[in-house]
C-alpha cells in the first residue's frame, strides 16, 4: 500500500499513516459487515481516477470478489457510488444490487476522512447470494457496522494515537458484545457468554454492567491499578485481560460515535487461556534454561580455578603453560555461558563476548610480548551453537599470534569482523614474524590450531591462513551464521 499510495497519489506521510491505522483495523467492519472492503484513493496530477490501495474479505461470509483487486485503476465516472461519496462526503447506498460473475453484489461507499481531510473511499461489496432471514447476531453486527462506517466518513475511526496493543487482537467470531452509554450489556454473542462462563459467571451476561461483573468475578481483594469498572465502561478505546477460575480472557473496547455522542461501544474478546498457559510454560522454560547456564558457567570458572591452582604447583614449565592454556579455553567458553545466562534466547552479541576475549588475551600479553589486541568491525548477533565454537577459535587465533607471531615485543594485532547476510568473515592479522615456511594447517602438531580447524570445520566454515604483504600473519574465518550444524 506504501509503494501506491506514494507513486500514485497526493497524500503525504500523515495520510498515509491514518490509512495504515485503517487497514490495520479494517477487519471488523468486513467481519461486522459480511462485506468485502476495497480501499480506493484519487490518483494524483493529470490523471482522473480512482486507484485500489488495499482489500479485505470477511471471515463471517461469502467473498464478493475472489480476485485482487488491489493495484486496479478505475477511470472517473466508472465507479459511480465512489464519485459520489468522494463529493458528497457521505456513505452512498443507492442503487440496485449488481451481478458479477452471475452473483447478486450490493455495493456501498464509505468516505475515508482524517480530519477535516478526505483521503479516499472504501466500496463496501456484499455478496447477496446467500441472502436469508438475518438472526440476531447478525443484525447487531450489522448495526454495529453501521455506526463504525458513520464513524469512518467522520474521521473519528480509527481513533487517533490509539492502536492496538494487543499481540493479536480478537476478532469478532472469537466473542463479541454490546453495551449501552452506561455500560450495560445489551447483546452478548454464544462465544462471549461461553467465555465469561469459564471465568464463573453463573448467570447471563445480558443486562448486566460489564465493568462491575467483571470486577467482581476477578476481585482478588489485592489492589487494582485502575478500577476493571472504569476501564470496562465503553467510554473510551481500551483494552484489558481478566483473569479468573483458571481462565483467561482478553478483552478490547471500542466506543460508538453518533452525532458527537457516545451511543455505547462494541467489546471483542477472546479466551487466552491456552495462549497464556503455553507462555508461562516458555517463561519457565527459558528461565530453567538460563539457569543452567548460569550454572555451567559456575562449574566451568571452577575447574578453571582447580586448574589454575594446580598450575602454580607444578614445577614443569611445559606442564604449567599446558595448565595455563586449559584455563584460558575453560575460560572461553565460560564467557559465551555467562552471556546466555542473561538473555532469554539462544541469541547473543557477540561484540561482547569478543571484547571479553580480547581483554583476556591483553592481560596475558601484557607480561609477555605488551601487545594490546584491538577490535574493527561488527559480529553482530550469532546463534549460540556458532557463539561458543568461534568465541573458542578466536581465543586459540590470539593465543598463537601472541606466544609465536609476536614473541618478546611490540607489535600490531587485530581482530577484523565483517558481516555479510548469513555469514561472518573473521580476521586475526599481526605484524609479527610469519608462518614458517614449511607451515601446512592440516599437518600442523600444535594442539590450539588443531582445535580451530576441528571448530571451524563443524559448523561449516572455512580457515585460511596468509602472509600479509606487509607482514605478518593474516588467519580468516568464514562461517555461516544460520545456526546449522554440517
Amino acid at each position: 500500500m506504501t509503494d501506491l499510495v506514494r507513486g500514485n497519489t497526493d497524500l503525504d506521510d500523515a495520510d498515509l499513516e491514518w490509512l495504515h491505522s485503517l487497514v490495520s483495523d479494517w477487519q471488523l467492519l468486513a467481519d461486522l459487515s459480511f462485506a468485502d472492503l476495497v480501499l480506493w484513493v484519487p490518483q494524483a496530477g493529470e490523471a482522473t481516477g480512482w486507484i485500489a490501495v488495499a482489500q479485505m474479505r470477511p471471515t463471517t461470509g461469502p467473498t464478493a470478489y475472489p480476485g485482487d483487486l488491489v493495484g486496479t485503476v478505475a477511470k472517473a465516472g466508472r465507479r459511480g457510488l465512489i464519485d459520489v461519496a468522494w463529493r458528497e462526503r457521505r456513505i452512498v447506498r443507492e442503487g440496485d444490487p449488481e451481478w458479477g460473475s452471475g452473483i447478486p453484489i450490493r455495493e456501498e461507499s464509505i468516505p475515508v476522512r482524517r480530519g477535516a481531510k478526505m483521503l479516499g473511499v472504501i466500496q463496501r461489496s456484499t455478496n447477496l447470494s446467500s441472502v436469508r432471514t438475518p438472526s440476531r447476531l447478525e443484525l447487531t453486527y450489522l448495526d454495529i457496522a453501521s455506526v463504525l462506517a458513520q464513524m469512518i466518513s467522520e474521521g473519528r475511526f480509527p481513533v487517533d494515537g490509539e492502536e492496538p496493543n494487543l499481540v493479536r487482537s480478537p476478532r469478532v467470531g472469537d466473542g463479541l458484545l454490546r453495551l449501552d452509554r452506561s455500560g450495560l450489556v445489551i447483546y452478548a454473542s454464544p462465544n462471549a457468554e461461553s467465555a465469561f462462563r469459564r471465568l464463573g459467571l453463573a448467570t447471563d451476561l445480558v443486562d448486566t454492567h460489564l465493568g462491575v461483573t467483571t470486577a467482581a468475578l476477578c476481585d482478588t481483594g489485592e489492589p487494582m491499578d485502575e478500577s476493571l469498572t472504569v476501564i470496562l465502561s465503553g467510554r473510551a478505546p481500551r483494552e484489558a485481560e481478566v483473569e479468573h477460575n483458571g481462565s483467561v480472557v482478553q478483552l478490547r473496547l471500542i466506543p460508538l460515535i453518533h452525532d458527537d455522542d457516545r451511543v455505547g461501544a462494541v467489546v471483542l474478546l477472546r479466551d487466552v487461556t491456552e495462549l497464556r498457559w503455553r507462555d508461562r510454560e516458555l517463561m519457565t522454560k527459558d528461565a530453567t534454561i538460563r539457569e543452567i547456564h548460569h550454572r555451567v558457567k559456575n562449574n566451568l570458572q571452577t575447574v578453571a580455578a582447580l586448574l589454575r591452582l594446580q598450575a602454580r604447583r607444578l614445577q614443569i614449565p611445559e606442564g604449567r603453560a599446558a595448565l595455563d592454556e586449559a584455563v584460558r579455553r575453560v575460560g572461553s567458553i565460560a564467557v559465551v555461558h555467562e552471556t546466555l545466562s542473561h538473555t532469554p534466547e539462544e541469541l547473543i552479541d557477540f561484540n561482547d563476548i569478543a571484547d571479553r576475549v580480547l581483554m583476556m588475551a591483553g592481560e596475558v600479553s601484557t607480561a609477555e610480548t605488551r601487545v594490546i589486541p584491538k577490535r574493527i568491525g561488527s559480529f553482530g548477533v550469532l546463534p549460540a551453537v556458532i557463539a561458543t565454537p568461534v568465541a573458542m577459535a578466536l581465543t586459540e587465533l590470539l593465543q598463537n599470534a601472541l606466544q609465536h607471531g609476536l614473541p618478546g615485543r611490540f607489535g600490531l594485532l587485530e581482530v577484523i569482523a565483517t558481516r555479510d547476510g548469513d555469514r561472518l568473515t573473521v580476521v586475526v592479522a599481526d605484524d609479527g614474524v610469519g608462518m614458517p615456511a614449511d607451515f601446512d594447517i592440516e599437518s600442523t602438531v600444535s594442539l590450539g590450531l588443531q582445535i580451530v580447524r576441528t571448530l571451524v570445520g563443524e559448523i561449516g566454515g572455512r580457515l585460511e591462513f596468509n602472509e600479509r604483504p606487509s607482514g605478518g600473519t593474516e588467519v580468516v574465518i568464514d562461517v555461516p551464521v544460520s545456526g546449522e550444524r554440517r
